[in-house]
């Protein structure tokens, strides 16, 4: 059996990170484990305190291919920069002027979505933050 990995965000509204991943990469929103019909029912059966839920979204690759994200609300602000960021494969095959616009038309949606522009390498990849402030990459 291989090892899959998790990526978990700490974040003030994990709603909202959530949309925005899945405009992002094309993920869905990940059931509650089984046999449960609800993520409140998870929570339920092992005794969390309902005070201790707080703000959560799971996100996975329909294609379970990626990995599965998971949105924690939590009461800080982000104080520092994060040390791991997310690259957004979209260039794929075709000329560099194809590649290019695939990526541009994507960094437009996401600025749409809320992410700020942080930096642009032309042809390359452009570097944006998601709305609180994760870097991410267009490539």
């Amino acid at each position: 059996m291989g090892i899959h990995i998790d990526l978990t965000f700490d974040c003030r509204d994990a709603t909202l990170l959530a949309e925005f991943w899945k405009l992002a990469l094309g993920y869905e929103d990940e059931p509650p484990p089984a046999p449960y019909a609800t993520r409140q029912e998870w929570l339920e059966a092992y005794d969390v305190p309902e005070d201790e839920w707080g703000d959560g979204a799971w996100l996975h690759d329909p294609d379970g291919v990626g990995p599965r994200l998971s949105f924690l609300g939590v009461p800080e602000a982000k104080t520092v920069k994060n040390r791991l960021h997310i690259d957004v494969r979209v260039a794929g095959e075709g000329t560099p002027e194809e590649r290019w616009a695939r990526m541009e038309a994507k960094a437009q949606e996401l600025l749409a979505a809320g992410a700020t522009e942080l930096a642009r390498f032309d042809g390359h990849h452009i570097v944006l933050a998601d709305p609180e402030g994760n870097e991410l990459c267009i490539g």
